[in-house]
């Protein structure tokens, strides 16, 4: 199966996409693996990317395009793949149609992760992280430290990241309303938009998108 996973930050997209990819035997394409291993490798296209990045500038569309071009061209890619981060914007989504297009190809579902705004502002600001390993990750509602603001693993500091205050998502999910969301209605017009209520723990998230993509390939 081809699909997109979209959802606003939060929604636990990368959880259920290693889930998935896993429960389907398609690799997990994350535009964030994918910058990271161009850059580390110093691809052409690494480069690209960092020279924008350097300078604290967006990475134009046709650099990300090229990148997951490459990647969905690799032979672990050649029954299917699941996206995650890309397309980000409706410039992106119909680059991808015209390139799957081109290869005779088409995307099978777009799993929309469905998530109330409230909610991902507290999973996201409820986070903590230990200064000493930023492995060990607490939140105070759902996995509270038996000491407040002390971490279980190696008694480190635990700390609120800049980009997990509540100001800063709720700048994030302005982002993804504006960039991102439009993508859903425009694959919505092709018929390919599937939600999944995003709420609960994961397998039964994942058994969720399971079912219905189960539907869709009936």
């Amino acid at each position: 199966m081809r699909i997109v996973l979209v959802g606003p930050p939060g929604a636990g997209k990368g959880t259920q996409a290693a889930f998935l990819a896993k429960n389907l035997a398609i690799p997990h394409i994350s535009t964030g693996d994918l910058f990271r291993a161009n850059i580390s490798q110093q691809t052409e296209l690494g480069k690209l990317a960092k020279s924008y990045m350097d300078k604290g500038e967006l990475v134009p569309d046709e650099v990300t395009i090229a990148m997951a071009k490459d990647r969905m061209e690799q032979p672990d890619a050649e029954n299917g793949f699941l996206l995650d981060g890309f397309p980000r914007n409706v410039s992106q989504a119909e680059a991808l149609d015209e390139m799957l297009s081109t290869e005779g190809m088409k995307l099978d579902a777009v799993l929309d992760l469905e998530v109330p705004e409230d909610e991902v502002v507290r999973r996201i600001a409820g986070r903590r992280i230990c200064r000493n390993d930023s492995a060990h990750v607490f939140h105070v509602s759902y996995k509270a430290p038996k000491q407040e603001g002390v971490c279980d693993v190696c008694g480190g500091e635990l700390y609120q990241r800049d980009d997990d205050s509540e100001e800063t998502v709720r700048t994030r999910l302005e982002v993804y309303h504006t960039q991102t969301e439009p993508i859903i209605d425009y694959y919505r017009s092709q018929n390919l938009v599937v939600t999944i209520p995003a709420l609960g723990k994961v397998e039964e998230v994942t058994a969720r998108a399971m079912g219905a993509l189960a539907r869709e390939a009936a």
